[in-house]
């Protein structure tokens, strides 16, 4: 189906605060794609359904993190006037399309999703998989195609997801005609943000690893997670050559420094080639490169700690924001899902043909 309106849809899991891992790889992209004016609308999902897949003995986990992640949003600078911001579990359409999309997906094609089997490795879920964190690819799949979503921004390690979302509108418009929107994905343009690492060096940052950098993190708490990151384990004294591949002070460099941040912080290095270029030959301290980045984190992550903390004084506030954003959704699922049923020939009550032709039939 042809959607002349450019819609965004995309969300997070609320499973804990949000990092700069969120951030560097999605959240500020979708403030700039907020603020760009390009796009009709924008809807930002908290995923909690998404999320109880595999923490549904836990869900106490979930409802404290939804006003965590409502405050992260914020925060960074998403506008309720210009993005709706909305809870994944009232928005009930979403379960009821999920439903009639799992008619259209095989086992086998869920099994060789590649996300799906590295989440379930990660989950150590191989005996024993929940059925609706195995079929999560499908509720993904209803969540966008029930806001018409032209445009999905994830990390690279989405894109099946989206490929899989594209297969479900493929096959349900070719059986029932053309009713869903086909979404395209967007990824990060800086590829130092495809997937920061931790800390630690780890290739995930996650709060079970404790290699997080959170965006609701005190100056100092961002400092001493700076000063403590690993770099490169040979590079032992000053006078030592550097490696630059899994040093993870660089990586975080590649994805947040800009040549302004030279001049204003470290004015003897025109721009970051330059930097690199001294680590690798030697003579260069991790801890001035340390220094340097956290003069960088803390420029970027200041105005977020100021945002968040004028939010956190009208949590009533960002309450209405979420309630608010949550009708909205509900209406914009609900046309969709009406215009499913239609196709798929469901809709006994809305259609009045159908009378006519059980008429005719007795």
């Amino acid at each position: 189906m042809e959607n002349k309106k450019k819609i965004i849809l995309t969300g997070d899991r609320p499973t804990g605060k949000l990092h700069v891992g969120h951030y560097a790889g999605s959240l500020k992209r979708r403030v700039e794609l907020q603020d760009s004016g390009e796009f009709n609308q924008i809807f930002i999902m908290i995923a909690d359904a998404q999320a109880l897949t595999d923490n549904a003995d836990n869900p106490a986990k979930i409802r404290e993190s939804i006003m965590e992640v409502a405050l992260d949003y914020l925060s960074i600078g998403i506008d309720p006037a210009k993005s709706t911001i909305f809870i994944q579990s009232h928005v009930s359409e979403l379960t009821e399309l999920s439903f009639y999309y799992m008619n259209l997906v095989t086992v086998s094609r869920l099994q060789r999703n590649p996300t799906v089997k590295a989440e379930i490795q990660m989950r150590n879920f191989e005996t024993s998989i929940p059925v609706g964190f195995f079929t999560y690819p499908i509720s993904q799949a209803a969540d966008i195609t029930a806001f018409h979503a032209t445009t999905v921004p994830v990390g690279e390690d989405q894109a099946p997801m989206i490929e899989q979302t594209r297969e479900i509108v493929h096959k349900f418009n070719s059986v029932y005609g053309e009713t869903l929107t086909e979404p395209q994905i967007l990824l990060p343009d800086n590829e130092a943000c495809l997937r920061l690492p931790g800390t630690d060096g780890k290739a995930k940052m996650s709060k079970s690893l404790g290699n997080c950098i959170y965006l609701s993190d005190t100056e100092e708490d961002v400092r001493k997670k700076i000063m403590s990151m690993f770099t490169d384990p040979d590079h032992i004294r000053v006078q030592d050559p550097g490696k630059l591949e899994g040093n993870t002070v660089f990586t975080y460099l590649d994805a947040f420094s800009k040549e302004g941040h030279f001049a204003e912080y470290l004015p003897e290095y025109a721009n970051l080639d330059e930097l690199k270029e001294h680590y690798k030959r030697g003579g260069l301290g991790d801890v001035k490169v340390k220094k340097f980045l956290n003069s960088v984190m803390q420029e970027e992550l200041s105005p977020i700690r100021a945002r968040r903390a004028e939010y956190e004084k009208n949590i009533e506030g960002v309450y209405e924001i979420l309630r608010e954003g949550s009708r909205a959704a509900k209406e914009m699922a609900a046309e969709t899902l009406r215009e499913v049923k239609h196709a798929m020939r469901i809709d006994y009550f809305e259609d009045a043909a159908f009378l006519a032709e059980q008429k005719g039939r007795f």
